[in-house]
């Protein structure tokens, strides 16, 4: 009964999403591909990191997947508007009597991706959409191991956190055409309290990550690391003041087309019943942001 039960409403919850589309939420793309100095239909920042403010987004930037064979098990919702912090895939997954999302977030790389990640998973793209949710297997899904943020290199190398392990970083490389067992990334990336969110650049020549360190900028800063000419990986390098402050910064990308530096900054604010919540915003800065940090290794 419970399960015919959710059935029923989640598909009251599509049927909703199909039905709340406006004329007003359409986008023009031809008009934001002809003006001048536009990202999608925003103005770009510069060297300055500037608060993200995004468009409104709407049912019709959310498309449900696979709709001819709909199983409410697990199911999906595309992305298609312009916020480039949103994420490409969304999967629903049925377990027990809830439907947990947060678990199954899949950042884009690139337009081209055929595979996307989220923690220990992936789903492959198909001729009719995407796949179910896949394991990376028991090289990755463990249980002494909490992975929050997964990034994979354009040739397949995979970089991700793990808090269970008292905050570090672990990196696993395919050579000679294997997948190697994951280890443990050096002293100049794990060091400090909170070492997590990593991103390695699709072309691995630098690694980002939110740490927290003496002599940074209040708790959590983002550091980025850039890859020697030997193979191995240069000295922490506090990304400064125009990146960090007193608050928490982490969580940084690249857009998928490696324009903008996207990033994320906390702070804890308190309710006027004295309640205490985490507020968090969004900023994004001209990745030539990051020549001008190499230049300081």
């Amino acid at each position: 009964m419970k399960n015919k039960t959710i059935k029923i409403s989640v598909l009251i919850f599509l049927t909703f999403l199909n039905a709340c589309k406006t004329e007003n939420s359409k986008i023009d793309k031809n008009k934001f591909s002809t003006e001048e100095n536009l990202y999608f239909g925003y103005k770009p920042p510069g060297l300055i990191p500037e608060l993200f403010i995004p468009k409104k987004n709407t049912s019709s930037h959310w498309n449900i997947g696979n709709t001819d064979s709909l199983d409410t098990k697990e199911f999906y919702f595309t992305y298609s508007g312009n916020d480039p912090f949103e994420p490409a895939v969304i999967v629903y997954r049925q377990e027990e009597n809830y439907y947990f999302t947060n678990r199954y977030v899949f950042q884009p790389r690139n337009s081209e991706n055929n595979i996307l990640y989220s923690r220990h998973n992936y789903i492959e793209r198909t001729d009719s959409g995407w796949s179910k949710i896949k394991s990376l297997g028991p090289m990755f899904d463990r249980e002494d191991w909490g992975i929050m943020v997964l990034s994979v290199s354009n040739k397949g190398t995979i970089v991700f956190d793990d808090y269970k392990s008292n905050d570090v970083i672990r990196m696993s490389r395919i050579v000679n055409g294997k997948r190697e067992e994951p280890k443990l990334l050096g002293k100049q990336i794990n060091s400090g309290r909170l070492t997590a969110h990593p991103y390695i650049a699709p072309d691995e020549s630098f690694l980002i990550w939110g740490s927290e360190r003496e002599g940074g900028f209040g708790k959590s800063d983002n550091y980025i690391s850039f890859r020697q000419q030997d193979g191995s990986w240069g000295s922490a390098i506090n990304m400064g003041d125009k990146i960090n402050s007193e608050l928490v910064e982490n969580g940084a990308s690249l857009t998928p087309d490696g324009k903008y530096l996207l990033f994320r900054r906390s702070g804890e604010k308190i309710k006027e019943d004295g309640s205490k919540y985490w507020e968090t915003k969004k900023y994004w800065v001209d990745a030539k942001i990051i020549e001008d940090l190499r230049s300081k290794q």
